[in-house]
């Protein structure tokens, strides 16, 4: 039986039918199964998500730069992206408190991290040291046996968040489950070089004491073998009391020459204030990665390299 050719005008030629129906079928298949649309509500988990997508699609992220998970107010188009993508992940109510109610309206997989089993979780007051604060003038507060939510920055979460991830894909786009798992594997053995880099890095800052801003840091140090000194957990909008200011100059004073790391995109104006006079250096420590992090396979490994390396570069310089 003679077949039915079909003119193609791309080639220039004519082809049966049949051959045309596969390439079409392909396309269309390729096309069905492209690029999974992944949401993450901040930048380290999209960094995390883009370790495991390398190569077939690329993380959005919820957040500009700069914006904080811990108040932040949602744009009518970023509540359409949330109900709309394939894949949402975000930490959890401790750290995202307005992404629940956003997510009445969505019937797609969302996954809070901080509920996957596997993950080493760590609660506000394990050993901390505090700079004398009123808690009225706290940014949020952070209670004592509360989640402390910044759990991305143990490397160790990373990959149970990875591996999360991972599973997910494969399932939203059966065709590339083969890649997100090598990516997967990559990852981890990427994690497990970070890790020792870290721990080489700072060894020789254990003990050289510090103040941070913000009381984000904590799982970083716990797998490091680093301790700050305090938290000046003050509100950007709040002018703290003489007295206040007092205290917190006086713990400086107490520690010698230092550090005191805020976190960009501002510096607390009562930094000056704190450090005038003082042998104090002043330096940032940025837990979300902000602009300068490219987002890629092996941004999440720069986003901790760059914390060890602020960190201990400040204090070397003591």
């Amino acid at each position: 039986m003679k077949e039915t050719l079909f003119y193609n005008p791309f080639a220039g030629e004519c082809a049966p039918v049949s051959r045309f129906l596969v390439i079409f079928l392909l396309i269309f298949s390729a096309a069905a199964q492209a690029d999974v649309r992944v949401l993450t509500s901040i930048k380290p988990l999209q960094l995390i998500a883009a370790a495991v997508q390398d190569g077939v699609g690329t993380p959005e992220v919820l957040l500009p730069p700069g914006a904080s998970p811990h108040n932040y107010a949602l744009r009518p188009s970023d509540v359409r992206r949330v109900t709309e993508v394939e894949l949402l992940y975000w930490i959890g109510p401790d750290m995202e408190s307005f992404i629940p109610r956003v997510l009445k309206s969505r019937s797609l997989p969302s996954v809070a991290v901080q509920d996957l089993p596997g993950l080493s979780l760590r609660h506000f007051g394990e050993g901390e040291a505090h700079a004398d604060s009123d808690h009225d003038e706290h940014d949020h507060d952070h209670q004592p046996g509360s989640l402390d939510a910044h759990l991305w920055l143990l490397p160790a979460n990373a990959r149970v968040i990875a591996e999360r991830m991972a599973a997910d894909l494969a399932a939203a786009d059966p065709a590339n489950a083969a890649r997100y798992q090598a990516n997967l594997k990559a990852f981890s053995e990427r994690l497990t070089a970070l890790d020792a880099r870290l721990k080489q890095r700072v060894a020789g800052i254990a003990g050289k004491p510090y103040f941070v801003f913000h009381e984000a840091f904590d799982y970083f140090e716990a797998a490091y073998g680093l301790q700050h000194a305090g938290v000046f957990s003050i509100a950007s909008e709040v002018q703290p009391g003489a007295q206040h200011v007092a205290a917190m100059r006086a713990r400086l004073q107490q520690a010698g020459p230092t550090c005191v790391f805020s976190e960009p995109p501002l510096r607390p104006r009562l930094v000056s204030t704190l450090s005038d006079g003082l042998p104090v250096r002043l330096a940032e420590l940025d837990a979300l990665g902000g602009k300068e992090i490219a987002v890629n396979a092996q941004g999440y490994e720069q986003l901790l390299e760059t914390l060890g390396n602020d960190l201990a570069g400040c204090l070397e310089a003591l």
